[in-house]
């Protein structure tokens, strides 16, 4: 079995910062990819940020700038430090990975609520 868990969410004053982890923990071979997703208004995901397993980073043109994808591979874990938060930044961010066990397959973490207080 594998398990994605994210944390780091919260309340946060506009301006502030956070960082949200995403930790996958289990059966793991090895992680190939591991994007974030935010939830939008009509609770579609949208794509914030992908690590990819080479280390090269992608990011969504609209968001650019104010978010930092990042790993620590001995952990198995990504981070998204989140910087200079917005009231409408407020949501539900989701961590994935494209984990390799006997093949590939997506595993999505719970969400973390992020509400930013303006």
């Amino acid at each position: 079995q594998v398990q994605l868990v994210e944390s780091g969410g919260g309340l946060v004053q506009a301006g502030g910062s956070l960082r949200l982890s995403c930790v996958a923990s289990g059966s793991v071979v090895s992680i190939n990819s591991m994007p974030w997703y935010l939830q939008t208004p009509g609770n579609q995901l949208e794509l914030v940020a992908t690590l990819i397993i080479d280390g090269n980073t992608e990011y969504a043109d609209s968001l650019k700038g104010r978010f930092t994808i990042s790993r620590d591979n001995a952990k198995n874990t990504v981070y998204m430090q989140m910087n200079s938060r917005k009231a409408e930044d407020t949501t539900v961010y989701y961590c994935k990975a494209l984990i390799v066990r006997t093949g590939a397959e997506n595993f999505w973490g719970q969400g973390t609520q992020v509400t930013v207080s303006s």
